[in-house]
């Protein structure tokens, strides 16, 4: 008798759950039929938008990676200046992505090398919730690929600021790095990623540039290289009696960037698979962080054995070096390659920053010889490292991927060139001796990082 009373008592709310739980099937039920042919990958196409929304967050903390790299490796006097570029550059990034960059970086068809685009419309316009947008190979919403191609953007002027860093006006790098990442970065990436003339190589397989060896980092390193040979070294960093090193602040700082560029490079190189396709995914994870880890080894035994002693800032540019390396193939090359792959890079950044040193190529961070030189390793790995499967041919060639490095080096350094040139005549790039002597800090912002007396 007890038990039938409890059941009579719950039977209303027993039938309100089943109410509720049948509208909401209802509604689920007709989410589902919005999908139309595309409604058994339902779940697919969900966790593979979450994902790429979480990989833009995750490129977007490489932003304070940067930051912190920078600032860790230069001096106290100019910390202030530093962090400010790196606001004003995702900030600028993005927007200018929004207002003319993404339409240009993806004009549809177009004549393969040129077609300015407008501001980006309705990206929802197609029902925002189906594979109507770019079907399996890019799941995802046209909000979500904008998010996510648009934390890109801002990256190549983030390799700039640290090349210039402690002698750059601000005012000429604000504008420089406005027109760099608003215009030049998407007319480039859209002869790779936008269908342009870069898909013709490799006998008509295209250009190998997994998440951007080339069309993000070396096209940020040969922008830099280009600044800085106008803008000229530091000063009293090359003297008659040889090359005075001027030492970073704060190291601590500076491992702090290099770990959080590592844990964003999950999103960078993760969130160019386009889905959450598992294969893939665990490919491009397990060589990314393959590569990073052996490409700090290499550089930490080249360094030592060179230098006579275990070099940190060497040991963290090496991981960078080996995550620049990797991201142009992180999706073709075995866990063997990967880290083939890493050691090289890790082995090429000492020997590259030491050579730039010696030809008198200021660059306080090492962005020139991490982003550039290992930009152009990565690419050209791709076609030594591909994994050929068995019964398939080699699609990519050291020719081939020689030719589009070469372009997209080519293009970034002569812009930039031609841009800062101008700038210079216009307005000057570079702060006095005065200026440069007590600091960016005081000098552009009036106000220093650390308030204790050094």
């Amino acid at each position: 008798m007890r038990t039938l009373k409890k059941l009579m008592f719950l039977s209303p709310l027993l039938a309100t759950t089943a109410f509720a739980e049948d509208e909401y099937r209802a509604d689920y039920d007709a989410l589902i039929e919005s999908q139309g042919d595309y409604a058994y990958a339902f779940d697919f196409f969900t966790t593979s938008m979450l994902w790429t929304v979480i990989a833009a967050a995750l490129v977007f903390l490489m932003h304070l990676g940067f930051a912190t790299l920078e600032a860790g490796l230069t001096q106290r006097k100019n910390t202030v200046n530093i962090l400010f570029k790196n606001c004003f550059i995702i900030a600028i990034g993005i927007v200018t992505y929004a207002l003319v960059g993404f339409n240009t970086h993806y004009p549809g068809d177009f004549n393969g090398w040129f077609s300015l685009g407008g501001m980006i419309g309705d990206l929802n316009a197609d029902g925002g919730d189906t594979f109507g947008y770019g079907g399996l190979a890019l799941a995802m919403t046209g909000y979500g690929d904008f998010i996510f191609q648009a934390m890109f953007a801002a990256t190549a002027a983030t390799i700039v600021s640290g090349a210039v860093a402690e002698r750059v006006k601000l005012p000429t790098f604000m504008i420089f790095a406005t027109i760099l990442v608003g215009f030049w970065y998407p007319v480039v990436g859209s002869w790779h990623w936008g269908g342009g003339w870069l898909g013709g190589l490799n006998g008509g397989n295209g250009f190998k540039d997994f998440a951007g060896s080339a069309v993000v980092h070396a096209f940020g390193g040969f922008a830099a290289l280009a600044c800085v040979i106008i803008l000229g070294p530091r000063r009293g960093k090359y003297t008659a009696e040889g090359i005075k090193p001027i030492l970073p602040h704060s190291l601590p700082l500076a491992a702090i960037g290099v770990f959080l560029l590592f844990f964003g490079w999950f999103g960078f190189n993760g969130g160019s698979v386009l889905s959450a396709a598992p294969g893939p995914l665990g490919l491009v994870f397990t060589t990314t962080t393959l590569a990073a880890c052996t490409g700090s080894l290499g550089a930490i035994a080249t360094s030592w054995a060179v230098l006579k002693k275990p070099d940190l800032s060497m040991a963290l540019n090496g991981f960078l070096a080996g995550l620049v390396g990797i991201t142009a193939n992180a999706d073709i090359v075995s866990a063997g390659g990967a880290m083939i792959i890493g050691i090289i890079a890790g082995i090429i950044v000492v020997v590259a920053v030491l050579f730039f040193d010696k030809i008198k190529i200021d660059d306080p961070v090492g962005a020139i010889s991490v982003h550039g030189v290992c930009g152009i390793w990565g690419i050209l790995a791709a076609a030594i490292f591909e994994v050929v499967p068995e019964g398939a041919e080699k699609q990519f060639s050291i020719g081939g991927q020689f030719v589009g490095v070469l372009a997209v080096g080519a293009a970034a350094f002569i812009f930039s060139f031609v841009v800062f040139f101008i700038l210079k005549l216009v307005m000057g790039v570079r702060v006095d001796e005065q200026e440069e002597e007590e600091g960016l800090d005081v000098a552009e912002h009036g106000v220093p990082a650390y308030t204790d007396h050094q």
